[in-house]
């Protein structure tokens, strides 16, 4: 297969306005910052629907003000919501939305990582990104040619979900294709921020907008990712190689000043041409059969089964929750519900430095998914006592919830993408990050689908099912944790035998 990976023309452009080359490590920054806005705006147009449903199914509850210059459609909107999704089977409604998205998009992961291995990146990434900006924004435009078919909404969003797919298989192998294994649960702990960006962005976004009219806060949205598709198509380069670099020169940005020997390390992906040579990909069987696949996968499963009810449901949750009283309106309750994708960044890069110390990424995320539980319990019985209380408790939440799903979608996953039983096959990392983010977004589904049922009979049965899969995840870790502390004991074993013969040595 011929490597078809050419130098973007916005770099060929910058390097004839310069008139020399890019530095490698300015290539890295370059990578990280597209890659990171990128996926910034693929969350940033998932998180639209869950402010855009406050207003097609309100209950009368958490109204925000309407003014006069708004027009009468637009006050009717808000205040009765729409058709069919404001009436007594409405948030049933809605959470069959979010769970057509959400499975289309799983099964749509499990090929991504495939095609996207046969493809030019950039262009595959690209087509993913304007797809998601139509989608949405034809969402959007159901508002304004007043459409009420519910599944016009149900197919609009089924597509989006398949085009949204692309996304996290394409940027992870970019990344991989540019840095190495060093520090990498720290470093993919930041980068892996994007997702909360994202969420933070779209709440506010839509929040601001949703009061002109709720088909704004998605064709915006919707635009912004296209435009982002057009950054990307010109700037992001895929392998090193495409632009001149050298693939040994990994972490030279991130780790300035080390020897050749320490910086020199493999790539988490080879390039297109090295990839060519290998006999063939590994299959899809055979990447399950990994070990540790499957397992994180699992855990995955119920770790996004709680992340993805808090994205799609949080402020639907806030605005219908009076907190110290009062109900918020529908920008009020989006804009506080931020705050958990801000826990949610502390959580991602605080999991990332702690699996990197310690050396063990199932110790860290299952030890994360335990402490989800009592920290749900308080945000559920005292969160409405106060804003003040709500703001700590949701934070808290967030770092706990969001640590672990950020975590093994992209340290884990690339430790078990360049697994040692591979021995050396590196097309084995699109697949797995494909593999476990799929089965993790089938939980995704999962979790809003059923929040929209059980919420129209009680929030503490849904908070009771969310504590229950948290256990679940970290139980689904416990033979991995019982290996990680085995082998930290042998370590300090080793170490303090060593001690008194170190001892004696200095005595003779």
């Amino acid at each position: 297969m011929k490597n078809n990976n050419s130098k973007p023309l916005g770099i060929q452009l910058i390097g004839r306005i310069t008139k020399s080359s890019l530095s490698f490590k300015t290539y890295q920054v370059i990578v990280l910052i597209v890659t990171f806005f990128a996926y910034t705006s693929y969350h940033a147009n998932r998180k639209t629907t869950s402010i855009v449903k406050q207003a097609l199914d309100p209950q009368s509850l958490g109204i925000g003000p309407i003014f006069p210059w708004q027009g009468n459609s637009i006050r009717k909107s808000v205040i009765d919501g729409w058709f069919p999704f404001n009436g007594t089977d409405g948030t049933t409604l809605l959470g069959d939305l979010d769970v057509a998205f959400l499975f289309v998009y799983a099964i749509g992961m499990y090929f991504s990582g495939h095609v996207g291995d046969r493809m030019d990146l950039r262009v595959f990434l690209t087509a993913g990104m304007l797809g998601t900006g139509l989608f949405t924004a034809l969402f959007g435009v159901g508002y304004w040619a007043n459409v009420h078919s519910f599944y016009y909404y149900l197919i609009i969003q089924m597509i989006a979900g398949l085009f949204q797919s692309t996304g996290w298989p394409s940027v992870v192998a970019v990344v991989g294709n540019w840095f190495g294994k060093k520090k990498r649960g720290l470093i993919m702990g930041i980068w892996n921020a994007h997702t909360s960006v994202g969420n933070i962005t779209g709440s506010l976004v839509a929040s601001i907008l949703l009061k002109y009219g709720w088909g704004w806060s998605m064709v915006v949205p919707g635009i912004l990712i296209a435009f982002g598709g057009a950054i990307v198509f010109l700037l992001l380069p895929v392998h090193p190689e495409s632009v001149g670099g050298n693939k040994d020169e990994d972490e030279v940005l991130l780790s300035p000043g080390k020897e050749d020997d320490e910086v020199n390390e493999q790539p988490l992906l080879r390039s297109r041409s090295d990839r060519e040579e290998e006999a063939c990909a590994v299959g899809f069987i055979e990447a399950w059969k990994i070990p540790g696949v499957a397992t994180f996968a699992l855990c995955l499963f119920f770790a996004k089964l709680v992340a993805y009810t808090f994205l799609y449901w949080l402020p639907y949750y806030i605005s219908h929750t009076a907190i110290d009283g009062r109900y918020l309106s529908n920008e009020e309750s989006g804009n506080l519900s931020t705050l958990f994708d801000v826990g949610g960044v502390i959580g991602g890069i605080l999991a990332g430095y702690i699996s990197d110390k310690l050396d063990a990424r199932a110790i860290t995320a299952a030890s994360f998914m335990y402490c989800v539980i009592p920290a749900l319990y308080l945000y559920r019985s005292y969160g409405q006592i106060s804003m003040t209380i709500n703001i700590i408790l949701m934070l808290i939440s967030g770092v706990f919830v969001n640590g672990p799903y950020a975590l093994i979608t992209t340290a884990v996953s690339a430790d078990l993408g360049t697994h040692s039983s591979l021995k050396g096959n590196s097309r084995a990392l699109a697949t797995v990050t494909a593999i476990i983010d799929g089965t993790g977004s089938i939980g995704a589904a999962v979790g809003p689908f059923l929040t929209g049922y059980i919420s129209a009979d009680s929030w503490n049965a849904v908070f009771v099912m969310l504590m229950g899969a948290a256990l679940v995840a970290g139980l689904f870790l416990t033979r991995l944790v019982v290996t990680e502390v085995n082998g930290k004991i042998q370590e300090l074993r080793s170490q303090g035998s060593s001690r008194p013969i170190m001892s004696t040595n200095l005595q003779v």
